[in-house]
């Protein structure tokens, strides 16, 4: 009782706010609470207690000053709310009896988790109710969740918990409580039914109070135990089964007892039969006193009748129907029935029993409605195999016997035939055909130009996929892969040649033909003594037929990009495609076997990609297409694959010298091409960006990356770069690396050998291919993160103390530094650095890792803020757009360059001292400018 006072006036206190006086702390004036709960009225009337503002706040502790500022009227009133309280301890929240009816004084809490007793019945059932709450709002209906200790009671009876037990448990002491019996808690008030009757309970809303309720609810039980006793214990039972089943009206609609195939015992029948109708139990539920009805029947005498069973008189509601036990069900829908139809003497389960009526001609009059609850019939098709196999039992036995008896046990046969009548009734004519085919044993066969996707997919050359056809063919007796001229055939509508176009004018030194498919890369080399040899193979499409082939691939996007622009489908242009040129080398593709001739073992594939389509219309350019994955391979057409090595410029030059004035060719004149029915003209803008260094180097006739001309963008020399990191600007251009070729060649002044190179600024081979200024972002990031790696290791072994160690101990530092980044980063050590080495290794992480292996926290801070600029500045060069997907990055990459480049010149001064990485000089110097 104590724990239970002290809980209750910490509950109490915490909604009241303290005095002046007790926001101090306590006084000698204060006054002490009560010790336990029973003493609460008495000692109450010692003592002076102000009327709180509400009801439900009851303030325990007050100080002697308050006396003479008080009322009398305010402490009477404080009096009787107080005393109100008491009472209200004394009565259950649900009938509101007083506890004292009960001779144990057995009360339970209205909040918290059930008790064990309970918790077991529920478990037992089911039920996934835990608390009271739950459980009270459950069985009697009401909420208690939002109760005020001020008002309603905190405790319930034990009579009010035989109930809730018994509503599970179904015990011989179940009571019932009557739904429309619910007590109205009102905050105190002079006319209060608490103070007055916490003696004998409360009257309940709409009864006289004169009689108890405790003695109504005894009464009640009384009725509820006698209907449930057998007729000779209990009061005769006044039957009324004709009205029941007059109201009922469903002997059309459910099967008679005597349609029992088995002749089953008596007691049987009754249990599995309908209390109210007699007739068979269809779609059964349970009510709460174990009775069996169908549910159509329940509900209508429920509804009619009034709330009481119709077999025992317990009372029972519409919502306290349930299912009953899967094992019975199971039972019931076993039972075997005799079909009522005329002439037919079939016996089938009650689950069948529908299925089978239905078969007939006229099933109406025998008809049977069951309805078995549960979820709503899926269709056939998203079922499960096994699902869908349960279901067509029934109609597979009846094919199977058919096909036994008429077509030799052809079972397959049947189902197809079946199959294929219904399709060619639903007018599926192509899919009959094909049907019909696999019947025939001719096959449907694959198309063409599926054939010729497999081919391509799993990189089978023409021989083995001419073996695989072969193979499949002789042992299936059926042509499913086509030949491979079928295959030629297809991939003539694939590949450029096949669409004809216009040029006007017409282009420069090329063919007016436009049937023209794969050309061999070396046509039109004039082989000549003096002429370079080239030993090599290439293949190669004309460039304009590969354009146009390109641009009808991408009809439908363009007509598309032009509707969402509310243009014309009549427009006939000038449209103005964007095309971006790649070339670069494919690496080693040695052949290992067969004995083809001696060439190259790398290739270079050169590529282009439409990035984006504009038309005119006024003064603006609409873009009607805009390639959402430019650096993507799948819209990246390529043009010409050659074997050669990418550093051979000779080489290159004959192969792609073509490609080249066709090019030239191309920029001024405009293609004229039918699309959607209209002839349309398209003008081109060729860009050449992608293209790494190397290439760029090879294509623009500069010395090789090594050369002290660091920068293929301006003519700064490795020194000049490292002396000014950021202040330069692109100045080189195809125009002027020609000029300065011209020089080279010739040499008009008569200079040395350094003098000369001095002026060309590194120009020592012919330019062939125009490139436009850019950076290639994946070998930017592999040199970037080179030096980030080297600049670690040194880090670790102090070089700005010790510039001059020995080349076993800069070993022995990355052995450090591969060793820690594998256990922190799970970063194996590479021969050489790659992509996804380069991503993992520039992060902040990587940084915390490296600075566990320094000790001197001036580093730290040094190589986190340098890591920290390199983070910001990144995203610039890795976007397709940067002023529309990074554009802050964008603002501040000069103050970042700036910063990234002072740190380079001071704090790591031993490494950049005079020399700088050519990719270092263009990420400071020429990404904003780019």
């Amino acid at each position: 009782k104590f724990s239970e006072w002290k809980f209750k006036l910490f509950k109490v206190r915490s909604f009241v706010k303290p005095s002046p006086g007790e926001a101090q702390g306590p006084t000698k004036n204060t006054v002490e609470a009560p010790s336990s709960l029973e003493e609460t009225p008495a000692a109450l009337r010692s003592i002076h207690i102000p009327a709180p503002e509400k009801p439900a706040l009851v303030q325990p502790t007050l100080t002697a000053h308050s006396k003479s500022l008080e009322k009398p009227a305010d402490i009477g009133k404080a009096r009787e709310k107080a005393v109100h309280q008491a009472s209200l301890r004394q009565l259950c929240r649900i009938c509101g009896a007083s506890f004292r009816a009960d001779g144990q004084n057995r009360r339970y809490p209205v909040h918290g988790p059930v008790d064990s007793k309970t918790q077991g019945v529920l478990r037992k059932k089911e039920k996934k109710v835990t608390s009271w709450p739950d459980l009270i709002g459950k069985v009697f209906k009401i909420d208690v969740k939002g109760d005020i200790d001020s008002i309603h009671p905190t405790q319930f009876c034990h009579n009010c918990w035989n109930i809730m037990y018994g509503r599970f448990s179904n015990s011989p002491y179940e009571v019932y409580f009557p739904r429309n019996a619910t007590i109205e808690w009102h905050p105190h008030t002079p006319s209060c039914d608490v103070c007055q009757a916490a003696r004998g309970g409360l009257k309940r809303k709409g009864r006289q109070s004169n009689p108890s309720l405790s003695k109504k609810l005894k009464a009640m039980a009384d009725r509820a135990r006698r209907a449930r006793l057998p007729k000779s214990q209990g009061q005769p039972r006044n039957s009324s089964k004709a009205l029941m089943k007059k109201l009922t009206n469903c002997s059309k609609m459910h099967l008679s007892t005597k349609s029992l195939a088995v002749d089953y015992p008596v007691d049987f029948v009754k249990a599995v039969s309908c209390r109210i109708c007699e007739h068979l139990l269809t779609d059964p539920v349970e009510t709460t006193c174990k009775h069996l009805f169908c549910r159509t029947c329940i509900l209508r005498c429920l509804k009619v009748l009034g709330s009481y069973c119709p077999a025992c008189q317990y009372p029972c509601f519409p919502t306290d129907v349930e299912s009953p036990a899967r094992s019975f069900v199971n039972t019931l829908h076993s039972l075997l029935v005799s079909c009522p139809v005329k002439g037919c003497e079939q016996e089938v389960s009650l689950e069948k029993y529908n299925q089978h009526i239905s078969s007939h001609k006229e099933p109406k009059e025998s008809y049977v409605y069951i309805n078995r609850g549960g979820r709503p019939r899926q269709p056939l098709l998203s079922l499960t195999r096994r699902a869908q196999k349960h279901r067509l039992r029934e109609l597979k036995l009846q094919v199977k016997a058919f096909a036994d008896k008429e077509e030799g046990g052809d079972l397959k046969a049947v189902c197809l035939t079946l199959f294929l009548l219904v399709l060619r009734a639903r007018n599926e004519h192509r899919q009959a055909d094909e049907l019909e085919a696999i019947m025939q044993g001719r096959g449907s066969g694959l198309q063409a130009a599926v054939c010729l996707a497999i081919r391509v997919n799993t990189f089978l050359s023409c021989s083995q996929y001419h073996k695989m056809y072969r193979t499949v063919k002789a042992i299936t007796g059926r042509q499913i892969f086509q030949p491979l001229h079928a295959l030629r055939h297809a991939e003539k509508t694939l590949l450029p040649g096949h669409h004809p176009f216009e040029w006007q004018p017409a282009l420069k030194n090329v063919s007016a033909r436009t049937d023209v498919g794969i050309m061999d890369g070396l046509s039109g080399l004039s082989a000549s003594v003096d002429d370079y040899p080239v030993d090599t193979i290439a293949k190669r499409f004309r460039y304009d037929a590969a354009l146009v082939s390109a641009l009808m691939d991408m009809e439908e996007d363009i007509l598309e990009g032009m509707k969402s622009k509310d243009l014309s489908d009549y427009l006939s242009g000038p449209f103005t495609v964007v095309v971006k040129e790649s070339c670069d080398g494919m690496g080693d593709v040695s052949e290992k076997h067969g004995s083809g001739p001696a060439v190259p073992e790398k290739a270079v594939r050169f590529s282009f990609t439409i990035m984006n389509i504009s038309v005119a219309r006024g003064q603006e350019s609409l873009r009607i297409f805009e390639e959402a994955k430019p650096n993507s391979e799948l819209c990246c057409k390529p043009l010409c694959l050659m074997l050669a090595d990418e550093s051979d410029h000779e080489t290159l030059t004959a192969i792609l010298s073509p490609l080249i004035a066709e090019r030239e060719a191309m920029k001024s004149s405009e293609l004229l091409l039918e699309m959607g029915g209209i002839q349309r003209t398209f003008r081109f803008i060729f860009r050449g960006t992608g293209y790494d260094e190397k290439l760029v180097r090879e294509v623009e006739g500069l010395e090789a990356s090594g050369s002290v001309y660091i920068c293929t963008l301006c003519d700064a020399t490795r020194l000049e770069a490292s002396q000014n990191l950021v202040l330069h600007s692109i100045t080189r251009s195809h125009a002027e690396n020609l000029e300065r070729y011209e020089v080279w060649r010739s040499n008009p002044y008569q200079e040395s050998a350094e003098e000369l190179r001095d002026r060309v600024k590194g120009v020592s081979a012919k330019p062939f291919i125009e490139t436009v200024p850019s950076i290639d972002a994946l070998h930017c990031d592999i040199g970037n993160a080179a030096e980030f790696y080297k600049l670690f290791q040194m880090e670790i072994g102090e070089v700005y103390k010790n510039p001059n160690a020995s080349k076993e101990e800069r070993k022995r530092w990355q052995a450090t530094l591969d060793k820690h980044l594998r256990k922190k980063m799970n970063l194996k050590p590479i021969m050489r650095m790659n992509g996804n080495f380069a991503r993992r290794l520039m992060t902040k992480e990587t940084v915390e890792a490296v600075c566990e292996l320094i000790h001197s926290e001036e580093r730290h801070e040094a190589l986190r803020e340098l890591m920290d600029l390199y983070l910001k500045m990144k995203p610039v060069w890795r976007s397709t757009c940067p002023a529309k997907e990074c554009p802050e990055s964008l603002c501040q990459y000069s103050f970042n360059s700036q910063r990234f480049a002072e740190l380079l010149s001071t704090k790591f001064q031993y490494r950049y001292e005079g020399k700088i990485t050519n990719y270092f000089h263009k990420t400071l110097a020429h990404v904003p400018e780019i």
